[in-house]
């Protein structure tokens, strides 16, 4: 019998979620979002993989932290990926780089840390950006779901540097990616 993947992805906040943007009022959610469209749209070129997003697709909910995870749970998913972009003072500063996030626990998922260390220099490398490393927070959604977990903050939307970045949809899609081969070569699949 052939394993199907289950990836939760899930593109963070929601489009007016205060303090959510970029110094210009750029929101995060269409960061997140395009990244998290690009991702699944690569997944869907492998076999036995099927994605759920826990987000709203449109970006007008900002769907509650425990409905996102309590649907993952649910579902049984195999991984959870939340796809977001930093910001440091909300100000425009020289900050830059690529941050992967597993959960602040002596008790984190062997499986959580190999993942976070084969998405970050991916998706640094698709971004033009410094790779920051492997980060440990106590993030909800790290936190409360029953399978690895991770949370990618694909560069700072307050910094000139990442900005110009962010703002190229190429890179975005190059972003979204370098996140699939990486679960592709997690996950083996084909």
């Amino acid at each position: 019998m052939v394993k199907i993947v289950k990836i939760v992805l899930d593109a963070g906040h929601g489009l007016n979620t205060p303090g959510k943007s970029s110094p210009d009022g750029e929101r995060e959610w269409e960061f997140n979002s395009q990244v998290v469209q690009a991702c699944a749209a690569k997944l869907a070129t492998y076999g036995n993989v099927q994605v759920l997003r826990v987000d709203d697709l449109t970006g007008k909910t900002d769907v509650p932290l425990r409905e996102r995870t309590d649907r993952a749970n649910r579902w049984n998913a195999n991984v959870y990926v939340a796809v977001h972009h930093n910001a440091n003072t909300g100000k425009w500063g020289v900050w830059t780089g690529v941050e992967t996030y597993v959960m602040n626990s002596p008790a984190v998922s062997p499986k959580s840390l190999e993942l976070a260390r084969l998405v970050g220099p991916r998706i640094a490398e698709a971004m033009g950006l410094k790779d920051r490393g492997v980060k440990r927070a106590n993030f909800h959604v790290l936190r409360e779901t029953k399978m690895p977990a991770i949370l990618t903050e694909g560069g700072f939307m307050d910094s000139k540097i990442d900005i110009q970045t962010l703002r190229s949809k190429e890179r975005l899609k190059a972003q979204g990616e370098a996140l699939a081969e990486a679960l592709a070569v997690y996950f083996k699949l084909q």
